[in-house]
C-alpha cells in the first residue's frame, strides 16, 4: 500500500513491532519480489522476522540520516540458518547501530522477551563497525497479565542509547571484529 508511482515509498524513519515470528508471512512470493526487498536473503517459510526487516529496509531512504527501529523475539539475534546469514550481511554493512534486549512479557499476545533493533543507513563516524548491546531486561513493572516499561524506564534506555558508550552491566559498544568472533550472534 506504501506505493509511489509503482515504487516502494522512502522515508527518513520507519519504526515497526511485526507479528513475531510470523508464519506464512509470504515466502512463495518472496523469491520474485518486483521490489527486491530480500537482498540480504530469503528468509525462512515459517518466520517472517527478517522478511519484515528486509522490508523496511528496502523502505529507509537512501540518504545519510535514514533509520529505522524494529521490535523482534530475541531469537532473531541468535538463530542460526537463513536468519544467521541475513543478520550476518545486515553486521557487515554495517547497518546496525543498537540491540536494546527487553523483559518478557511486555508485548500483547506473546510472553517471548523481545527486542529493539536499530538500524541506521550512515552511521555517525564514531559509531562505525560499532554495535551497542543494551540489556533493559529489568526494566519493567509486573502487571497481572502483562509487564510494562514505565517512562523512567524508557528515558534511561534513549539516555544509554545516546550516550553510545559502555555501562556495568548495563550496555556494551561492541565492534564487528568481536561480533565476528562469535559467530555474527547479537545474543545479549
Amino acid at each position: 500500500k506504501l506505493l509511489d508511482g509503482g515504487e516502494l515509498m522512502l522515508f527518513d524513519r520507519v519504526i515497526a513491532n511485526p507479528p513475531f515470528s510470523l508464519d506464512k508471512w509470504g515466502a512463495d512470493m518472496a523469491a520474485e519480489d518486483p521490489f527486491q526487498r530480500f537482498h540480504y536473503g530469503l528468509p525462512p517459510k515459517n518466520m517472517g522476522d527478517y522478511a519484515f526487516v528486509q522490508h523496511m529496509i528496502a523502505s529507509m531512504a537512501p540518504t545519510g540520516n535514514s533509520r529505522m527501529s524494529v521490535v523482534l523475539p530475541q531469537g532473531a539475534l541468535f538463530r542460526k540458518a537463513a536468519e544467521g546469514n541475513i543478520r550476518t550481511a545486515l553486521l557487515k554493512e554495517d547497518l546496525i547501530e543498537a540491540v536494546i534486549g527487553l523483559a518478557p512479557n511486555l508485548f500483547y499476545g506473546t510472553q517471548l522477551a523481545g527486542c529493539v533493533v536499530v538500524l541506521r543507513r550512515k552511521k555517525p563516524v564514531a559509531r562505525r563497525k560499532n554495535v551497542l548491546v543494551i540489556d533493559a531486561s529489568r526494566f519493567f513493572r509486573k502487571g497481572r497479565a502483562q509487564n510494562f516499561l514505565g517512562p523512567e524506564h524508557s528515558e534511561q534506555i534513549v539516555a544509554w542509547y545516546r550516550a553510545f558508550e559502555d555501562v556495568e552491566d548495563c550496555a556494551k559498544v561492541v565492534s564487528l571484529e568481536e561480533i565476528k568472533k562469535e559467530g555474527w550472534t547479537l545474543n545479549i
